[in-house]
This record gives structure tokens, C-alpha cells and sequence, in this order.
């Protein structure tokens, strides 16, 4: 345990002012596994280094990480690119592959006389355009190092959407400009839609709509010729993997659901990302699960990806760590606290994508049953 301690809180390597970092690889087995991270409000650049070099160490290839649009453009047409480049030169180095989201909406770009227009998920249809053009900016800045680029996060809830009703015609309408000035600045982009929520909530919800109406909407409107790929957010809750998908219940293959939306309109060609997904093992919440059941159920998803699921490029853990702890059971969700110790989880994950030598099976921990 001592020498596990010092390997991850050794100091990170300076030289005068700069971060020392040489290019790394990414030694996996296991290209679908992924992690989120969330690395967008670090101050300390060595933080962001540490993120990604235990990432890369756990034998992830991939990670989604969010980029503000408030962020990047604080004033109309002036951009400041700081915190993306540091990340993106960071994850470049580490040899990851980046999945960018983008959202968060710009004072100056929200309606001054919308109601609860301070929320910084309004987005009035009259800044749509203004969105795009960020959206090609980043494009074209990180063509190259960043080809996948998801549009908005979970327009199917209201707090998302700025605290209005969703509205899936309006997102394909975003979705529309957005592609085609993300498609004109970077030809190579993979633009994907959704990152939609796992959600129950009935027809007229002010909350949201449950996310396979939502889908469907969208391809109402039109939506297929303006994404290369599905973002989806599917979660395992209580149950474990395998469990059948079911319209009435949240579950890890409820996302089957929405790939059968995708082939029912000829869109089977399209791979999907799930960019969120994973259990929490918070003692105290009834959306939890034993630790040992968090292992096992995580590990089993891979492995079902990987058996069953050739549709899906990538299972993208929420979420890899927070940057300071919350202290409520958000916290269960992460793969590493906020001093930089790796939970056990962690290193069962290590151990499956970097297929350590193991008796057959021995990472894949069983679960304490009742």
C-alpha cells in the first residue's frame, strides 16, 4: 500500500515555469474504455497533467471533456483559448483521444428579456447562429487533435435547456446550423447529437422528456442529416449489465432503446458514444450499490460492450474525478478522489484494459449479493 501511495502522489515534473511533459502512449487493450473528465475548472495546471496521466495509466484511450462556450468567447466575437489548449495539449501528450462537448452559454448571448435568462443553459434561438460559429472555431482550431464534437448536453431536461421546455425541434435546428459550420471548418469532425439523458419523465413534464421520444422527435424533424454519430447517457442504477432493457425502467442497456430508434430510421450505419454511463456506491443513497457490486457491474458493461455491442465506439465512465470533493453521493460516481488516490475501482479497471496477466476472470470481482 505504501509504495501505490508514493507511485500516485509523486510530484509532478517541472522545468522553471513550464510543466516537463514528454509524449506518452497509451498502453490498452481495450480501446472502447473511456472516462469523463472534468478538468475545465482546474487552476492549477499541474492538476490537469496528473488527471490525465493517471487516465493514461489506467489504460483509457479516450476521455469527454467539456469546453464553455462562456469560456472560450466571454465577450461577442473575442476569443480566449487558455483553458482548451492547455487540456487539449495536455491530453495530445498523454496520447488520448479527445471527445469535446460544448455548451454553456455566454452572458452576451443569452436573452436579456427571457424569464430566468441568468441560467447559463439559455440559449435564445436568436444566438443559435452565434453558438455555430463557436462550434467552427473550435473545429477549426483543433482540427487535428479534437474530431469528435458533441452539440449541447441533454436538451431532453429543462434545466439543460435553460429552464424552458424542451423542445426537440428546436434542438435539430441548433444541430443544423452547427453541422454545417463545424462540416465547413473541419471536413474530418464526427458531430454528435444527443448526449441525451436517461429519463422516466411522462408526456407534458416540465422536467423533460423521456429520451426515446426525444430521439424520435428529432428524426421527425429531420435530424439524420445532421449527425455522424449518437451521444448517449445510460446508466446502471440498481440493476446489473445484462438486465433487459425496459421503456418504464433506467437501466446500463436502456441505450439499446435508442439504438433501435436509430435503425428503425436507417441510421444503422451511425456508431453511438455512450459519453456518460456507471454506478454509484454511495452508502447512503437508494440509487447506489455495494462497492463490490460497482466493480463487478462496471466491468461486466465493458465486457458487454465488447461482446454484444459493436455499435458503440466508446463506454465513457462519469465520472473519472472532481476537482474538489462535493461530500454527498456524487462523489461515489468518481474512479479517483480529489487528492489523486485511485479507488479500488480504479485499479480493477487498470487491470482489465491493460489485460494484466490474471487467472482467467480474477479481475472481474463478484458481487456481495443480498
Amino acid at each position: 500500500m505504501l509504495v501505490a501511495l508514493i507511485l500516485y502522489l509523486r510530484p509532478v515534473p517541472w522545468a522553471g515555469d513550464k510543466l516537463n511533459v514528454e509524449q506518452q502512449v497509451v498502453d490498452s487493450a481495450k480501446p472502447q474504455v473511456c472516462v469523463h473528465t472534468l478538468l475545465e475548472n482546474e487552476v492549477e495546471e499541474s492538476k490537469i497533467l496528473r488527471s490525465l496521466e493517471l487516465v493514461r495509466e489506467m489504460g483509457a484511450s479516450t476521455i469527454v471533456q467539456f469546453f464553455p462556450w462562456a469560456y472560450a468567447e466571454p465577450e461577442a466575437g473575442a476569443y480566449s483559448w487558455g483553458i482548451a489548449d492547455r487540456i487539449v495539449r495536455h491530453a495530445r501528450l498523454q496520447g488520448l483521444r479527445v471527445i469535446a462537448r460544448l455548451g454553456l452559454v455566454p452572458e452576451w448571448a443569452r436573452a436579456d428579456d427571457a424569464p430566468r435568462a441568468t441560467t447559463l443553459n439559455y440559449l435564445p434561438e436568436s444566438s443559435f447562429s452565434y453558438f455555430a460559429d463557436y462550434a467552427a472555431a473550435f473545429a477549426q482550431r483543433f482540427a487535428g487533435e479534437v474530431e469528435r464534437i458533441i452539440i449541447w448536453n441533454e436538451p431532453n431536461l429543462s434545466f439543460e435547456w435553460g429552464y424552458r421546455p424542451v423542445d426537440p425541434a428546436a434542438y435539430v435546428r441548433l444541430l443544423r446550423i452547427s453541422y454545417g459550420r463545424v462540416k465547413a471548418a473541419n471536413p474530418d469532425a464526427v458531430v454528435l447529437a444527443g448526449a441525451l439523458a436517461p429519463t422516466l419523465e411522462p408526456p407534458g413534464s416540465a422536467a423533460g422528456m423521456n429520451e426515446v421520444d426525444f430521439l424520435k422527435a428529432m428524426y421527425r424533424h429531420g435530424a439524420s442529416a445532421y449527425f455522424d454519430a449518437l451521444a448517449i447517457h445510460t446508466y446502471g442504477f440498481l440493476d446489473p449489465p445484462a438486465a433487459q432493457p425496459k421503456l418504464n425502467q433506467l437501466n446500463f442497456r436502456r441505450a439499446e432503446l435508442l439504438r433501435d430508434v436509430m435503425l428503425a430510421h436507417g441510421d444503422g450505419r451511425k456508431p453511438a458514444y455512450i459519453t456518460e454511463s456507471g454506478w454509484n456506491d454511495h452508502p447512503r443513497w437508494t440509487g447506489a450499490v455495494r462497492p463490490s457490486q460497482r466493480a463487478a457491474y462496471t466491468l461486466r458493461a465493458f465486457q458487454f460492450v465488447e461482446d454484444k455491442w459493436d455499435w458503440v465506439e466508446s463506454l465513457c465512465i462519469w465520472a473519472f474525478r472532481f476537482p474538489a470533493d462535493t461530500f454527498s453521493h456524487p462523489d461515489n460516481y468518481t474512479l479517483v478522489n480529489a487528492e489523486f488516490l485511485p479507488k479500488p475501482i480504479y485499479f480493477e479497471l487498470q487491470a482489465y484494459a491493460r489485460d494484466w496477466a490474471r487467472p482467467e476472470a480474477a479481475w472481474l470481482p463478484r458481487p456481495v449479493e443480498a
